[in-house]
C-alpha cells in the first residue's frame, strides 16, 4: 500500500508560479512511476505529467510542456510539479498518483491517488 499527500496548491495569478509536492509513505517508494493528473469542474480527469522510479523518462501533456516540471527525490519519498507561466486553463484540483509500469497516461492505469490540492489561477 502507498499513501499520497498532496501540499502547495492555492491561488495564483496568470503569470504567476505554484510547486505542487506529493508525499509518500508505505511501500517503497523508489520503485514507482508517480504521475499528476488534475481534474477542472465538469471535466474529465486528464494527465498532466509523469516521473519513472529512476528519473530516467520523463513525460508532460502538451499544455502544459515548457511550463511545468516534474522532479522526484527518493530520499524525501516526495515528487514535485513546478509550475510556471499559470493559466486561468490550468485551474483544477490536482492529484499525485503511483503505479509500477513505466509512463501510462490513463488514470484508470494507476494504483494509488492522493485526494488532491486545488490550483486556481486568475485572469
Amino acid at each position: 500500500q502507498v499513501q499520497l499527500v498532496e501540499s502547495g496548491g492555492g491561488l495564483v495569478q496568470a503569470g504567476g508560479s505554484l510547486r505542487l509536492s506529493c508525499a509518500a509513505s508505505g511501500r517503497t517508494f523508489s520503485y514507482y512511476t508517480m504521475a499528476w493528473f488534475r481534474q477542472a469542474p465538469g471535466k474529465e480527469r486528464e494527465f498532466v505529467a509523469a516521473i519513472t522510479w529512476s528519473g530516467g523518462s520523463i513525460d508532460y501533456a502538451a499544455s502544459v510542456k515548457g511550463r511545468f516540471t516534474i522532479s522526484r527525490d527518493g530520499a524525501k519519498n516526495t515528487v514535485y510539479l513546478q509550475m510556471n507561466s499559470l493559466k486561468p486553463e490550468d485551474t483544477a484540483v490536482y492529484h499525485c498518483a503511483a503505479q509500477r509500469s513505466g509512463i501510462r497516461y490513463s488514470s484508470s492505469s494507476y494504483d494509488y491517488w492522493g485526494q488532491g490540492t486545488q490550483v486556481t489561477v486568475s485572469s
